[in-house]
């Protein structure tokens, strides 16, 4: 990492933390399930939406100073027609958003089953929410034996990588082969600790998100 900008990190994370909590106040994030019609549960999974995960001025200044979100999704179906509720299945997915300081544009792409599928590139954060509100269905096989079923989703937001953030960034330009073999320079070691300690100055720019369907039936002759 440059002098330059190793100084600007530096910056940039004791200006966040030193910042009042009021400054940062923004609406509310929020995520839905909405259940396909009854004659299509037992072939459709639920609908996703989400608004508002991003509002946040704080994570907003992290991404136009580099740091990309990761916007993690896990989508479960829990059987309840026993005694006690069973997971039947899940799937997972991320969305990445990332900001170019060069052409000032912001990039959205969602991560499913290795499959990376551009939704956009946007000049304006508010272009962003409404790229990310909208509803998404994705590729889960729902349960089809005779039973009672719902549909739990987690969501965790969050803006800088569990993973090494240049491999995240490299994979997503299609360099597929992260350096996992030894092969990193002391340089990586240092720019990780540098972001790792930037997010404890942050407090951790992390966000949970929970929601849940109602119950329903599938029947056997579906």
């Amino acid at each position: 990492m440059p002098v330059r900008r190793l100084v600007h990190v530096f910056a940039l994370g004791a200006a966040l933390a030193a910042a009042p909590a009021a400054a940062w106040a923004q609406r509310d994030g929020k995520v839905e399930l909405t259940l396909p019609p009854p004659a299509a549960r037992g072939a459709d999974a639920p609908s996703v939406h989400e608004e508002n995960l991003l509002a946040d001025h704080r994570m907003q200044d992290l991404l136009v100073n580099g740091f990309p979100a990761r916007l993690h999704h896990r989508l479960e179906v829990w059987s309840a027609g026993g005694w006690f509720n069973d997971l039947v299945s899940h799937i997972e997915w991320d969305v990445i958003v990332r900001y170019s300081p060069l052409e000032k544009r912001y990039t959205v792409a969602r991560i499913e089953s290795n499959r990376v599928t551009t939704l956009g590139t946007f000049d304006k954060i508010q272009l962003v929410e409404e790229a990310l509100s909208r509803p998404y269905q994705p590729l889960m096989r729902p349960p089809s034996r005779s039973d009672r079923y719902y549909y739990s989703l987690l969501v965790d937001v969050e803006m800088l990588s569990v993973s090494d953030l240049d491999e995240v960034e490299r994979w997503l330009r299609g360099e597929l082969r992260p350096a996992i073999q030894g092969k990193k320079n002391a340089g990586t070691v240092i720019t990780r600790g540098v972001r790792e300690l930037v997010v404890q100055l942050l407090g951790g720019e992390h966000r949970h998100y929970e929601a849940r369907t109602g119950k329903y039936s599938v029947t056997s002759d579906r």
